[in-house]
């Protein structure tokens, strides 16, 4: 079953270099290769406190992008949510700086995710660990300042 969601998720990846950015998608990329994500952005102060509560699921290839005004330290909780969740801590530029694998549903203990933190993405717990991300890994979204991405919409 997991080689059948990594499957769909690399097919889904197929033409990461020559396709555009989008407000509803990331693609993450690294020495392990690429993948994409169908996101919700969670980008307002009510948006990030509710984050994905009281969801039963969320499909594979599914998550969830937090996106702060600037660079801060941040700590997420799993308070009111049902499934289990990786947390993958952002810098300005998208590198990855941060992977909290399988964080535990309905815990209320804090999640420190670091200093300069722009973003975070949500998947399901356990993929980045199934899919190879790691600190490193490159994140591409408009919301990042591209002119300072380490991967721009456009190279």
């Amino acid at each position: 079953m997991k080689s059948l969601v990594v499957a769909a998720i690399w097919v889904a990846s197929a033409g990461l270099a020559a396709a555009q950015c989008g407000e509803t998608r990331v693609d993450l990329r690294g020495e392990w290769g690429a993948a994409r994500f169908t996101v919700e952005l969670a980008d307002t102060h009510d948006t990030r406190s509710l984050g994905l509560m009281s969801r039963p699921s969320l499909a594979s290839s599914a998550g969830m992008l937090f996106v702060y005004e600037e660079p801060q330290t941040v700590a997420f909780w799993m308070e009111n949510t049902l499934i289990a969740l990786d947390m993958i801590f952002l810098s300005a530029d998208g590198v990855v700086q941060k992977i909290h694998e399988n964080a535990v549903p309905l815990d209320r203990t804090l999640i420190p995710g670091g200093d300069d933190i722009l973003a975070v993405l949500e998947i399901n717990g356990g993929m980045s660990a199934m899919l190879g991300v790691t600190v490193g890994s490159q994140l591409r979204h408009p919301r990042l300042d591209q002119a300072g991405a380490a991967w721009p919409c456009e190279e």
